[in-house]
């Protein structure tokens, strides 16, 4: 059975941006259809595999005590998280149910049939629709791993490792960026072994490598064996256990492998070429700065289009689509200075801005400033707290005084860097900052300190 449909705004993709965009011009009496392929993923990535379940894994991991049993704990510690999605997925369709011009078609598969036209398919039903404006907010799945037994019973990727079962005594991480160094910490201090393989000379290889080297102490002195300069060459199973065969030519066994290698824009499958949609070599649907793919009235927001995978990122995407479609406009990409991002592990590190090399290599005149954590007498606050791993480092123009940059690895490092960010958009200077005065104990207080004395 087929119906047909004609709304002004069709959303494909129940992420930040495409649910937002979606409440926004409803409630503005615009007609806007939402498509979510997945009934598990109403609400988007963050809210149902990403920032929010894996934050509650990271918090749950952290408060383990040495005598819970590892496996005993983790299955309380996913129900824990599983309970609170559930509660967020029902408060995403509260979202939008009442919102009468937004029609909601969950569990059905999108597919371009024509410039605006969509097709969805869900099992004996089909629904064409037709639009004036399409919003492609299909989001990005986990990257593949192309070697020989990837796709494994013991092998799993940032989605389903949240529900291994049984819990992995051994696992072996292979990925070196913020997705796998969170489930390093998590899984360390859940109770594996933990064994991360790195194909590069070092983790987070955009960082300093002071930065890179605060994160790899913290990692090791958790229970995390990093190996670097390893590439994974083969994964075999023998029924009861994987072993991962390396360029290094010494394997490890494991119960479990987590294949963290990033991920890419979920466009296979949804026919854009038949909309005159490019897509770039990555996958990424190809836009400007206004977001508009090559194809009229056709926007990407999200992961999907190749940008930061940031659900805040998404976020501001909602809003630069949202102003054309409302007529006041004037909202770009262009218009993002200073954008932080924080990995949550125990301590976060979090960064905004230039990276010393960077700034280095801009050919700019800077100053740096940076204390290790443990030697900022100004700040107590990770002592009381009885975690005092980490770095803190500032790059400032040594011309203007203005900061460019700062790498921020400590406990609350995802609230100050907001802060530091702030301050960058507006001018404010690293004297001023250094001269604030900050309530105590508190992380902020490091700024009293860390930029009173430029690195020698």
């Amino acid at each position: 059975m087929t119906e047909s449909l004609r709304t002004d705004i069709l959303v494909l993709g129940w992420g930040k941006a495409g649910k937002t965009l979606a409440g926004v011009l409803g409630r503005q009496g615009r007609t806007v259809t939402l498509v979510e392929q997945a009934v598990d993923m109403v609400g988007g990535t963050c809210i149902n595999i990403g920032c929010v379940p894996t934050k509650t894994l990271v918090h749950q991991a952290v408060q383990r005590r040495r005598d819970d049993d590892p496996a005993t704990y983790f299955r309380r510690a996913v129900d824990t998280r599983d309970t609170l999605i559930n509660k967020l997925n029902a408060a995403n369709r509260g979202m939008l149910d009442p919102v009468e011009q937004v029609r909601l078609v969950v569990g059905g598969r999108a597919r371009f049939t024509g410039p605006r036209q969509v097709r969805v398919t869900g099992g004996d039903e089909e629904l064409d629709i037709t639009a004036d404006h399409v919003v492609i907010n299909t989001g990005a799945i986990a990257r593949r791993l192309e070697v020989a037994g990837a796709d494994g019973p013991r092998v799993y990727d940032s989605t389903t490792i949240q529900h291994v079962d049984p819990f992995p005594g051994r696992l072996v991480i292979i990925g070196g960026g913020p997705v796998a160094l969170e489930f390093a910490g998590m899984f360390a201090r859940f109770g594996s072994t933990v064994t991360l393989l790195e194909r590069g000379e070092r983790i987070l290889r955009r960082e300093d490598a002071d930065v890179a080297a605060s994160v790899t102490t913290t990692l090791t002195d958790a229970g995390v064996m990093i190996r670097t300069g390893v590439e994974v060459a083969e994964l075999v199973d023998d029924g009861s256990t994987v072993t991962v065969r390396t360029s290094a030519g010494d394997p490890v066994e494991a119960d479990a492998v987590l294949v963290a290698v990033g991920r890419v824009p979920a466009t296979e499958g949804l026919g854009l070429d038949r909309a005159g949609v490019e897509v770039g070599p990555g996958g990424e649907v190809v836009v400007d700065d206004l977001l508009r793919s090559s194809a009229e009235s056709v926007w990407a927001v999200g992961d999907v289009n190749g940008g930061p995978q940031q659900t805040y990122v998404s976020l501001d995407d909602h809003r630069i689509v949202t102003s054309q479609l409302t007529g006041t406009g004037g909202r770009t990409r262009a218009d993002r200075v200073a954008v932080p991002t924080t990995t949550f592990l125990t301590p976060p590190p979090a960064r905004v801005g230039m990276s010393e090399t960077e700034a280095v290599e801009a050919g700019r005149s800077i100053t740096v400033y940076a204390k290790e954590v443990a030697k900022i007498a100004a700040m107590p606050r990770p002592k009381t707290l009885g975690e005092t791993h980490g770095l803190i480092k500032f790059v400032v123009d040594a011309d203007s005084d203005q900061v460019l940059g700062a790498a921020l690895h400590t406990v609350d490092a995802q609230e100050l860097i907001n802060l530091v960010a702030l301050a960058m958009r507006t001018g404010t200077t690293a004297t001023e900052l250094r001269d604030g005065i900050w309530t105590h104990p508190s992380t902020t207080e490091a700024l009293n300190e860390v930029l009173a004395a430029a690195r020698s």
